[in-house]
């Protein structure tokens, strides 16, 4: 089946029922019963290789059509459920941590990993390199103890493109693990598992769940990663509860058609931003003067709602303050992914590379209200802030 069938008709359960509901029922359960004492070792067993009831931290019948649509969607082998996009990221560093181990990150990975790898990696004596955004120059950081490499494509908060397929070539021939964060995609619009990768992580927080309500993570792994990685996560106790399950898989169904909306929109207000004169750069994979651009259109199936401004010169963070406060459709908030747009000012955390004196930057996120009222709303802001500064804004003849 094509991916909008799947997403559709996956998922839903038992479907060769003569009688049965739409959507899979929410199973809400902690003690699971079992006939006998042989019933209860066999599923013990099973539960080994096979999505089957056993313990309510270890998944309900809810987790797992979840657990099946996402790796169906990523055409990976096997996933597991975080209680966030966080811990599915840690878990992944976590289960490859042994000391004497060497790490490559790329240094467009999403902000907090970082505080994983001060606060626990260093600890037990993992070591962490960061690479370029890109990871162009990943070879010359791999060492003979480097095990796992985990990046993230498009990049957090700038979108830089990584180039997979060769990127992975290099990590195998050196036998490294690769992971990488592939929220922004959401397994529809990138398929990491189909381009080199072993590993694929997704925030279900974001687009999988779509309306700004459930908090979640995904990893799904290929085969070869998956006899490696599904051990930890168990024995840690990471479980998801049935509901928020359930709110993900209600969210799946719509997946295409929201990402679509969510770009169309955004093509419309980037087209917008590219004009004012108080914006130097627009940070949005599919113009044509994005770093990576022809990586991009050739691996990926479309962008999402996510565009990053930097301001001109002689514009400072406060200004950037001003006009954030001063949009009224656009509210403050750290996430997104969900149906509502979204500014944040905000500075890319990056070590491998020095963006000290760029900036400032505002992050948005174009949700589904007509683009018509969201570039009105940009518009009045950015003219605030330009007549402050004593600059009459150009209007666009677009």
């Amino acid at each position: 089946m094509k991916v909008r069938t799947n997403l559709c008709h996956s998922g839903r359960g038992d479907q060769t029922q003569e009688v049965r509901p739409v959507n899979a029922p929410v199973m809400r359960a902690s003690t699971i019963l079992f006939q006998n004492y042989d019933t209860w070792q066999k599923y013990r067993e099973l539960r080994k290789d096979h999505r089957v009831l056993s313990y309510g931290a270890r998944g309900t019948a809810t987790n797992f059509e979840l657990e099946k649509l996402v790796t169906e969607l990523e055409d990976g082998y096997r996933a597991q459920l975080f209680p966030t996009g966080l811990a599915a990221l840690a878990m992944v560093l976590l289960n490859y941590a042994k000391s004497g181990t060497h790490f490559i990150v790329s240094d467009a990975i999403y902000g907090p990993v970082r505080t994983v790898v001060d606060q626990f990696l260093k600890k037990v004596d993992v070591e962490v390199s960061y690479c370029k955004a890109d990871c162009s120059d990943l070879e010359v950081l791999i060492r003979p103890n480097t095990t796992l490499l985990l990046c993230e494509s498009p990049g957090s908060i700038l979108y830089e493109i990584i180039d997979l397929p060769k990127v992975s070539k290099i990590a195998h021939d050196h036998g490294l693990i690769v992971a990488i964060d592939n929220t922004y995609s959401s397994g529809l619009l990138f398929n990491p598992l189909k381009h080199g990768a072993d590993i694929s992580v997704i925030a279900a927080t974001k687009y999988l769940s779509g309306h700004s309500d459930v908090t979640m993570g995904v990893v799904v792994c290929n085969e070869k990663a998956w006899k490696g990685f599904s051990v930890l996560p168990e024995a840690l106790g990471f479980t998801v509860s049935p509901d928020d399950a359930y709110l993900v898989l209600r969210g799946m169904r719509t997946l295409p058609i929201r990402l679509k909306e969510h770009e169309v929109s955004t093509d419309a207000v980037v087209d917008f931003l590219v004009t004012r004169p108080e914006i130097k750069t627009v940070f949005y994979p599919k113009l044509k003067t994005h770093p990576g651009h022809e990586v991009f259109k050739r691996d990926y199936q479309g962008t999402n709602g996510m565009v990053t401004i930097e301001f001109a010169d002689g514009y400072t963070k406060e200004d950037a303050i001003k006009f954030s406060d001063a949009l009224e459709l656009f509210a403050c908030g750290a996430s997104w992914g969900g149906y509502e747009s979204l500014a944040t000012v905000t500075t890319p955390p990056r070590t491998a590379s020095d963006w000290s004196k760029r900036g400032p930057f505002v992050r948005f996120h174009i949700g589904l209200e007509d683009p018509i009222d969201l570039i009105e709303d940009l518009g009045q802001a950015l003219d605030q802030i330009s007549k402050e500064k004593g600059k009459a804004p150009e209007r666009s003849t677009k």
